[in-house]
């Protein structure tokens, strides 16, 4: 029997580059057109964190938590659990993270924003745009069919990404309770990815690297 030490991660993936994102094409077309209102929960989102209104909070903690609760079952309960029995536990912190997003930010609206064009906010604006236009095309510049996008909304990476961008640019301290499972799934991916050799492999764990760097930063300013 082999030492633990001299197994890498690649002994522990359970599928092939090829089965993963074959998932995602036939993920995409089983549930069109649920893209189509994926993408416009994004840009209303987009449109309520440009908004003054108190409530914008409720309702873009509202459409996070239905992304999270969608990926949960959807995705990681319906169709990753096919390939890889972690799906399951997966889907429960995705589950945990929708309840969260709920509770804090759709009901009690301790959700707050309060832009102030500093480094966080204008992060957390390009992490959001970046996750909802240019993630899903990463697949299509890597050579892989359009089936294969991952949407913000329906796909795990872009909506965890997302969710960042607009932790990122809340103005309150609560945000931080909803920060640990999506920068844990952001070390799951990234390996995931680093162990297929995907071209992308390095953007989701720079996401949890660059949101913690400036949560650390926040936590230094009198209104963090």
């Amino acid at each position: 029997m082999s030492e633990w030490w001299t197994y890498t991660l690649s002994d522990f993936l359970l599928f092939s580059a090829r089965t993963y994102y074959r998932l995602f094409e036939v993920y995409n077309s089983e549930i069109w057109p649920a893209q189509v209102l994926a993408l416009a929960l994004g840009f209303a989102t987009l449109v309520c964190l440009f908004r003054t209104e108190a409530w914008r909070g409720r309702i873009v903690a509202a459409i996070l938590a239905v992304c999270w609760l969608w990926v949960a079952w959807a995705f990681h309960v319906e169709r990753y659990a096919t390939i890889n029995w972690v799906a399951n536990y997966f889907a429960a912190g995705f589950m945990i993270e929708a309840a969260l997003l709920m509770w804090i930010g759709a009901i009690r609206g301790q959700l707050h924003f309060n832009p102030t064009g500093n480094a966080s906010h204008l992060v957390g604006f390009g992490m959001f745009l970046f996750a909802l236009l240019f993630q899903p095309l990463i697949g299509a510049l890597a050579g892989r069919p359009w089936l294969q996008a991952e949407i913000f909304g329906i796909a795990p990476d872009p909506t965890v990404v997302a969710t960042l961008g607009v932790l990122l640019l809340t103005s309150n301290r609560i945000y931080r309770v909803l920060l640990p499972i999506p920068v844990i799934w952001c070390g799951i991916s990234g390996a995931t990815l680093w162990t297929m050799e995907a071209p992308d492999a390095l953007i989701m764990s720079f996401a949890a690297l660059l949101t913690l760097i400036l949560t650390a930063w926040k936590a230094r300013l009198p209104s963090a």
